[in-house]
């Protein structure tokens, strides 16, 4: 009986154990480093999502801004999560510029640790449509005039007046739905206002500075927000931080999705193909183009692609390969280039940091295809044309002389060599011909009439 007390006492303490392991609070950590794309949204959602059972969703950022949609789409799910999520900008010396600023005020905790900075707002457009050039009469500089920056350089550019204004009204419904600084959210975007730690939390932008984690977690517990499930009071002390991993089609999204890596590969399966086309049964080129195109067109929906950049690309490939067969004396080379150089830089012209394609890698790019369709392809296609000096096919239309006169079968003298020739018609010894096909070692031969050559035997 001695022996059972212990194993009871035991199994009591295991018992009581084991729920308070299990209710132990959970804050999910996700990082953002770099530009928000399409992979960052999509994790950040799926994350957001699984987490409806933990308490707390962290997302640390340093971050220079990102797409549009992309930001949206985690926007949205931060609205509809259920789950208190805090949008922290760290570690010191990181910042969330544009993109970044709106996912802070959609937040419902906004923190940042010291020598952190927010803003800069002020929506990029894609595509890189010129600013048309529309004179504004003269008048005398106001000292007052608070109109300076992005939103006076866009007066006279409708199209980027009505992002601005459309960029300030979200940002402000942003800033009302979580009691944050709506004036200052509104200077972010028109005049791309930044803010240091310090500033945003004296002027009502972010809700706490911390120095790390930990600190974090111990400024917010006791605080209550509002999520989509109603009010919900945040208790993190002692809370567990369980970092989220990002998944392996997070991370080839990722990579196909950065806008130099799905041109090489439009360009990959543009070539693979076309070598395929021109020498059937190669089959290599032709798997390597097909898979290259289908992971560039996969990146190309969720990327801000240009139509016509695209075309013109097209179109400068097609000029430099018409030049291979067409002399046309550079013409189509020289425009092949000058379309496939202005369509690679409108392709992806966002303006956002991280979503462009280097000039240098165009520049690299276009002068390799310049000189491989031009001059390689030209050669190959110069010398393809050329006439057989060797092997069977030297033989076809070359002249020679009966030997003996025969009706269907008989013997000729070809290059000095003695064969075995069919005709369709009656040949006399020393009838020139000429070899019109081969069918082994027969030669098939037609006479010229007109020609005789003396044979001696």
């Amino acid at each position: 009986m001695h022996r059972v007390i212990p194993v009871l006492i035991l199994a009591a303490l295991m018992l009581v154990a084991v729920p308070s392991i299990q209710s132990a609070p959970v804050a999910r950590l996700y990082d953002i480093q770099g530009a928000i794309g399409p992979a960052v949204a999509e994790d950040i959602e799926y994350a957001i999502a699984d987490a409806h059972e933990q308490s707390l969703f962290i997302l640390r950022m340093d971050t220079p801004g990102g797409l549009d949609l992309a930001m949206r789409r985690i926007i949205q799910a931060i609205l509809a999560s259920s789950v208190p999520v805090v949008a922290y900008v760290a570690p010191q010396g990181a910042r969330a510029a544009s993109a970044g600023t709106y996912i802070l005020y959609a937040s419902h905790i906004a923190a940042m640790a010291p020598a952190t900075n927010l803003g800069a707002a002020t929506p990029v457009q894609i595509g890189g449509m010129p600013k048309p050039n529309i004179p504004e009469p003269e008048t005398p500089a106001s000292p007052n005039d608070p109109k300076k920056g992005p939103e006076s350089e866009a007066v006279n550019n409708p199209m980027q007046h009505k992002m601005i204004n459309d960029a300030a009204a979200y940002l402000r419904s942003l800033a009302q739905l979580r009691g944050r600084n709506a004036e200052w959210a509104e200077q972010a975007v028109r005049n791309a206002a930044s803010l240091s730690a310090d500033q945003a939390l004296k002027q009502g932008v972010i809700d706490v500075i911390a120095d790390d984690i930990p600190q974090l977690l111990s400024k917010l517990d006791g605080r209550t927000v509002v999520t989509s499930q109603g009010k919900v009071t945040l208790k993190t002390q002692g809370m567990i931080i369980e970092t989220v991993e990002r998944s392996w089609r997070s991370h080839l999204l990722a990579v196909i999705s950065d806008p130099n890596v799905a041109y090489i590969l439009m360009l990959l399966g543009m070539y693979g193909l076309f070598f395929e086309l021109a020498n059937p049964g190669f089959v290599l080129p032709g798997v390597i183009g097909g898979i290259s195109l289908l992971l560039a067109l996969f990146a190309f929906q969720v990327l801000p692609v240009n139509i016509a950049g695209l075309g013109l690309i097209g179109l400068g490939i097609a000029f430099m390969i018409a030049e291979a067969f067409v002399p046309s004396f550079g013409a189509l080379g020289l425009g092949g280039v000058i379309a496939f150089v202005a369509g690679s830089i409108m392709l992806m012209d966002t303006g956002v940091p991280g979503y462009g394609i280097s000039m240098l890698l165009i520049g690299t790019v276009s002068l390799v295809s310049a000189l491989f369709f031009i001059l390689i392809t030209g050669m190959a296609i110069r010398a393809r044309m050329r006439p057989v000096v060797s092997g069977a096919e030297e033989l076809l239309h070359e002249t020679g002389i009966a030997l003996e006169s025969f009706e269907k079968h008989g013997r000729v003298q070809v290059h000095g060599e003695t064969w075995q020739a069919r005709s369709d018609q009656s040949v006399r010894q020393g009838v020139a011909i000429r070899v019109t096909g081969r069918d082994g070692l027969v030669l098939e031969v037609t006479p010229l009439l007109h020609q005789t050559t003396e044979v001696r035997s």
